[in-house]
């Protein structure tokens, strides 16, 4: 027994040392004051940011609303409001001087919206922002068999499907017709899968501004193909482009059949004159037996074809270039040429109901 006390009160007394030595190695917690309440809280709100656009397909959606709340010493309380209506009030914080959250609230319907964070301190010192933003009510066709309509607003989106188009290079926007236009760049396309677009009529309509400059002399416009070895294969899809030198330019448009193509070409009066190049409306329309161009909503190119058009392997269209199937001419990116009101069809349009459509798309 004295050999398992003598054991105990070493063991005890080694503790104690070890204790002590840690401790002098420890640097003391002190308190600090937490001085002045000088400031209002900081509001802000990273989602939505001011005018942000959504679009999706129905009629009403959720949003995600983030935001982040920092004070001086401590905050008190946030409210949430949703065009002025208080939706929820934060009053725990683990962290006091830092609160970043995130709130969905729902539903949001078609229209403008306000999205209002108001913060107050343990002073009564308050802050607030408040971002507006837009539910875009969902595109509702205009007209008899659209399959696919891009208003190029800024951004590469389909507004039937509600589906961006993939971008190659560095494509981009500028001030459109109606109201901004795709720009093509160097190297630079957008391609769109082309499911909705096969059938045996397919018609396109769309404004076109050629670059005055001509900095590429040839281009890709819309074009459709089979990919191979050499990108030569005409005989499925369609091509759009343009040809021509640094003062006139020709529209021209090649179909495939599937055991061969066609030509049709724009020229006489419908060349385009570089110096005094403006916006021009530009449709195609094929059938299973005819194929047409207007420029204008005047007949500018036509004829016979013996159809219907050859999908076999076609999955992408390609706008402002003829990549990636179709640059063994050099028919590359349409550079700094713009685009506006794009619309296809799964329909032969006649010249009537082109014309009511390049009257109605450009006021």
């Amino acid at each position: 027994m004295k050999i398992l006390r003598h054991i105990l009160i070493v063991t005890i007394a080694s503790t104690l040392i070890v204790a002590c030595e840690v401790k002098d190695f420890i640097d003391p917690i002190d308190e600090v004051e937490p001085g002045p309440d000088e400031s209002a809280p900081v509001v802000q709100i990273d989602y939505p940011a001011e005018g942000t656009a959504i679009r999706v397909r129905d009629d009403t959606t959720s949003i995600d609303i983030e935001f982040e709340v920092r004070d001086d010493i401590e905050i008190q309380s946030v409210i949430l409001k949703v065009d002025g209506n208080q939706v929820t009030e934060f009053t725990e914080f683990k962290d006091y001087r830092v609160f970043i959250d995130q709130y969905t609230f729902d539903p949001v319907t078609n229209g403008e919206h306000t999205v209002t964070i108001e913060a107050t301190d343990l002073n009564g010192k308050s802050a607030s922002q408040t971002v507006g933003f837009e539910k875009i009510a969902p595109y509702e066709t205009r007209y008899d068999g659209e399959v696919l309509y891009m208003p190029f607003d800024g951004n590469a989106m389909e507004l039937i499907t509600i589906t961006n188009a993939e971008e190659t290079g560095n494509p981009g926007f500028d001030d459109g017709l109606v109201n901004q236009a795709y720009q093509g760049a160097a190297e630079s396309y957008l391609s769109f899968p082309v499911d909705t677009l096969i059938h045996e009529s397919i018609s396109a309509a769309f404004w076109y501004h050629v670059d005055p400059a001509a900095t590429a002399t040839r281009a890709g416009m819309l074009t459709v193909g089979r990919p191979s070895d050499n990108d030569g294969d005409r005989t499925q899809g369609f091509r759009m482009f343009r040809v021509g030198n640094e003062t006139r330019q020709t529209i021209r448009l090649n179909v495939g059949k599937g055991d061969g193509d066609s030509w049709y070409t724009a020229g006489g009066d419908f060349r385009l004159t570089l110096a005094e190049a403006d916006w021009i409306h530009v449709a195609f329309t094929i059938s299973a037996d005819s194929v047409a161009i207007f420029l204008d909503g005047e007949l500018a190119a036509g004829g016979a074809f013996e159809g219907p058009v050859g999908w076999d392997g076609c999955e992408t269209l390609s706008i402002g270039s003829g990549a990636p199937n179709f640059t063994v001419w050099n028919h590359l990116s349409d550079i700094n040429s713009l685009y506006d009101e794009l619309r296809f069809f799964n329909k032969f349009l006649t010249q009537q109901e082109i014309q009511a459509i390049m009257e109605e798309t450009q006021k």
